[in-house]
């Protein structure tokens, strides 16, 4: 079994802190997306498949149309992507994505976290080089062969393909992605994705026990609750 089938979609829990996270990310995300393109959503192909995410994950119309007017030079706000990579206790490592306003607090609070647990933040590529970076993709379908050629034809080659339980998941270089949910649109009309993911996987996981397993919960729920912080990417296999 893949490390698709490793992606655990953490369930979205209807608190109003969850939410304002969520809601937060999206509009971040969606600026992010606006201003690297077009901020059109028609004609910028990111933007599209974000605003489609967040719409799927209820995210209010008003917070995805601030967020375009913003990247349209309507709004102060200036967000940068920033990847910490740290290590955790035992053999564990962290890649933290961030999208921020003020790159100096956030880095002043992800290397706090880490102070705290008497743990350190790693300088670039210091843990990325063990992840993967890909973009994965599953949805129920009996139609893989078919799928698996239209995508060959298309010249986009599956990092994994796999097919468990009526389930496909496909693993691809995320510059692919686009590409790839044009030719299963266009093979198979509407999809819903049970996964529509891009990030960063690990080769190889390894597992916590006591202590350090304490400090590895202790360390993930504090970088957690920082505001900037978007994603967290680790190789503990037992979390």
């Amino acid at each position: 079994m893949g490390r698709a089938y490793e992606v655990r979609k953490a369930s979205i829990q209807k608190t109003g802190a969850m939410k304002a996270k969520l809601y937060s990310t999206y509009a971040k995300e969606i600026y992010l997306a606006a201003k690297k393109g077009t901020p059109e959503i028609e004609s910028n192909v990111f933007l599209k498949r974000i605003v489609e995410k967040a719409k799927k994950e209820q995210v209010p119309s008003d917070i995805i149309n601030r967020a375009i007017d913003k990247a349209k030079g309507m709004g102060g706000e200036d967000y940068h992507e920033v990847i910490y990579e740290g290590f955790g206790p035992g053999a564990s490592t962290l890649i933290i994505k961030t999208l921020t306003d003020n790159v100096n607090r956030t880095v002043g609070m992800v290397r706090a976290a880490f102070n705290k647990v008497n743990k350190s933040l790693g300088v670039t590529n210091s843990v990325s080089y063990n992840y993967d970076y890909l973009a994965i993709l599953s949805f129920k379908t009996d139609r893989e062969e078919e799928i698996f050629e239209a995508l060959l034809e298309a010249g986009i080659e599956p990092v994994e393909f796999e097919v468990e339980e009526g389930e496909l998941t496909i693993s691809v270089n995320p510059n692919d992605i686009n590409n790839t949910k044009d030719v299963l649109e266009k093979l198979m009309g509407n999809i819903e994705y049970s996964i529509d993911e891009v990030g960063m996987y690990p080769k190889n996981k390894i597992e916590l026990q006591g202590e350090d397993l304490e400090t590895f919960d202790k360390l993930y729920k504090m970088l957690d609750e920082i505001d900037d912080v978007t994603e967290i990417y680790h190789n503990v296999s037992n979390r």
